[in-house]
């Protein structure tokens, strides 16, 4: 006798339809049923190529050696954001028995003392070596080339560089400024309106790179950035970014003001591992920047659609070239997405400059002479084209100009020009432009441009 319930189940797999919801809603069971004299056995054919499915086949069969990535949430400290690195940054700077040498030394000489002092050592290193200075360098690989393709010329200028001053939370060992928590340089109210208005009357102008110290330290800061987007709403700007400035107290809404203003942040990270960050940018430094990445990524750096762009810098840990830019720009995305889910959008590979707190490293060290070396055999042509220098117009938080960041370092300023002696940056294009022995740096592999 048919029951009831079989009559109205026989009566639901009468369409099509029906039918191939039930196989697919219980064909797991269908399958591992065994098959019966009467029964039918559903077979899933392989897939004809490749194209098909696309990811088939590639789990290994060795399936007593697969594991489960545990996922961690230890890098999303939002617990660090309002917690100042300064104080740990002095204790650092109190125990550091080099750093605390090169600051009596520059108590002793000041900048400009110790700039004459680090010239010396460079031109002793390359006289030691048989090498001509820069501009002599440059000269001989012209005649032997019979052309004058090395002469170095100043263009129109294209970027307008800003040290806003030289206080930082950090106190990095690479660092070519000098900066830490000691340094309270800053630049003026009077001075960043004397560069905004330079900046309206420059209109081949089209990238403010504000840097430091830590730029959004100075008091300044966004003043610069407002007014400078107000006026010109085209221009692209940088803001060199140290990552840990995000997570100091008073700077809880600076995520935003970035976002607001589309901010370019170019952000220095040495390394994808803690061990090489914190031992070149202080204790704790690396997961503080990992921390702030994050933060970036969520508020929609590098993320697709969003047009806010977050690149990063690598600078080797001593006296080595980097490696390839792109190879590096590979690794760099590969790990940091692998290990904390950060994405960004490029990669820029510095040369280290023998200038400042790494050239007192490499002295100390007695390397100079080695590193020099290294610069001078690996000095690149297609550089040339490309140095910043031909299109930068520096100026520092008092308002002297320069060529590039590393003559501002070095004090050789543009003519003597402070920004209140122009009324248009394009009326430095007659003055040349200063080489030293440290242009080596941004000729060598592939620069420090």
């Amino acid at each position: 006798m048919v029951s009831a319930f079989t009559t109205i189940f026989a009566g639901l797999l009468t369409s099509p339809s029906t039918i191939d919801a039930f196989i697919a809603k219980n064909a797991r069971t269908i399958l591992a049923r065994p098959p019966t004299e009467n029964s039918r056995r559903f077979v899933i054919s392989e897939p004809q190529t490749g194209k098909d499915l696309p990811d088939y086949g590639q789990t290994s069969i060795e399936i007593d050696k697969h594991v489960l990535t545990k996922k961690s949430k230890k890098w999303i400290r939002k617990d660090l954001f309002g917690q100042s690195l300064i104080d740990q940054t002095m204790e650092e700077i109190a125990t550091n028995l080099e750093f605390q040498e090169t600051e009596r030394r520059f108590k002793e000489l000041g900048q400009a003392g110790m700039s004459r002092e680090e010239k010396l050592n460079r031109r002793r290193a390359l006289d030691s070596l048989g090498i001509p200075s820069f501009n002599n360098f440059l000269k001989d690989k012209d005649e032997g080339a019979g052309t004058e393709d090395h002469i170095i010329k100043r263009g129109e200028p294209e970027l307008l560089q800003l040290n806003v001053g030289l206080y930082c939370n950090q106190a990095c060992g690479h660092c070519h400024v000098e900066s830490s928590p000691l340094r309270k340089e800053m630049m003026t109210e009077d001075v960043a309106s004397k560069c905004l208005e330079l900046l309206v009357n420059t209109p081949s102008i089209h990238t403010l790179d504000i840097t430091g110290g830590a730029p959004e330290m100075n008091a300044n800061f966004r003043y610069l950035v407002s007014m400078a987007r107000a006026l010109r709403p085209d221009l692209n700007i940088i803001d060199r970014c140290n990552l840990t400035v995000l997570q100091e107290p008073g700077q809880e809404d600076l995520l935003s003001f970035m976002v607001k203003n589309r901010l370019h942040v170019i952000a220095s990270l040495p390394c994808y591992s803690a061990k090489n960050v914190d031992s070149q940018r202080g204790g704790g430094v690396f997961d503080r920047s990992i921390s702030a990445l994050l933060a970036l990524n969520e508020v929609g750096y590098a993320q697709p659609h969003t047009g806010l762009t977050l690149d990063l810098v690598y600078n080797p840990l001593g006296a080595f070239l980097p490696p390839p830019q792109g190879s590096l720009e590979d690794k760099y995305k590969e790990v940091l997405a692998a290990d904390f889910g950060i994405v960004f959008n490029s990669l820029f590979t510095m040369t280290n400059m023998p200038v400042k707190r790494f050239a007192d490293f490499l002295h100390r060290r007695d390397e100079l002479e080695d590193y020099m070396d290294l610069l001078v055999r690996n000095f690149n042509v297609g550089t040339l084209s490309s140095l910043m220098c031909l299109n930068t117009v520096s100026v520092d938080y008092n308002g002297n100009i320069f060529d590039c960041d590393f003559n501002q370092q070095l004090g050789n300023s543009i003519a003597g020009k402070t920004v209140f002696d122009i009324s248009s940056l394009t009326e430095l294009k007659k003055h040349d432009i200063t080489n030293d022995n440290h242009c080596f740096g941004c000729t060598a592999g592939m620069g420090s441009s």
